[in-house]
């Protein structure tokens, strides 16, 4: 991959970056901390809700919140897994308050959180618990994959239900870049719960020749709101 997260994201230099939304966060969250690491910053990699166990694969994992332990490990590795219990498929981070606690704590310049779930679907609508993002987030990274648009709601939506409400679409109606960037700005869809003086990127992510032009339009009428600080497209990523 060949896109500067970093400069994209417009990163600064300690920040606590939350992942939420659908259409491959947590690949573009672990491309970051790779990134940030090869760059030479300490990364601290958690999450408010679970991650798949394989998305651990060759990086170091303390089972702690004990500094101590969290400060040896970043001398050591870099990037650090920061996780409070998991099993063969998944694995479970701490409450926001505790990830809060521990961006200010730590030395680590980084800490990237995924604080919302979307079962592999490119579009998220929250359901009334999500998403969980810690207080002390700065930035956060609402990602939408663009292959949503023209399958229907029902198809590319996590939380359907919830998805058709925001747009006054029905659950069986084609997702349009206006019903997209409806879902991505509503206080209730992809803006919702996001801390007030966190700065907000929307990433649209999965852009391929075919849906340009879509990503195109959900840009320019995403870009309008005035909470949103910066839109980026990114093309598809390997998983």
């Amino acid at each position: 991959m060949t896109v500067d997260l970093i400069e994209l994201f417009g990163l600064r230099s300690r920040e606590l970056v939350a992942f939420t939304g659908g259409g491959g966060k947590t690949t573009l969250l672990l491309e970051l901390s790779r990134q940030l690491a090869n760059r030479g910053d300490g990364v601290v990699v958690t999450t408010t809700t679970k991650l798949g166990l394989d998305q651990t694969d060759g990086v170091e994992i303390v089972w702690s919140l004990d500094l101590f332990q969290v400060e040896s490990a970043l001398d050591g590795a870099g990037t650090v897994f920061v996780l409070s219990e998991g099993d063969d498929y998944k694995v479970r981070g701490y409450e926001p308050e505790l990830v809060d606690e521990l961006f200010v704590d730590s030395s680590a310049g980084f800490v990237l959180v995924e604080a919302d779930g979307s079962r592999g679907r490119p579009l998220k609508a929250p359901a009334d618990h999500e998403p969980v993002i810690p207080a002390a987030a700065t930035v956060v990274v609402v990602v939408m994959g663009v292959d949503a648009v023209g399958r229907t709601i029902f198809e590319a939506a996590h939380r359907p239900g919830t998805a058709a409400a925001l747009t006054g679409l029905g659950e069986q109606e084609p997702i349009t870049p206006k019903a997209a960037a409806a879902i991505l700005t509503h206080p209730q869809g992809g803006l919702k719960g996001i801390p007030a003086e966190a700065r907000v990127v929307i990433a649209l992510t999965k852009v391929a020749v075919g849906n340009r032009a879509a990503a195109a339009q959900i840009h320019d009428l995403v870009a309008q709101h005035r909470r949103v600080q910066r839109v980026v497209t990114i093309p598809l990523l390997d998983a």
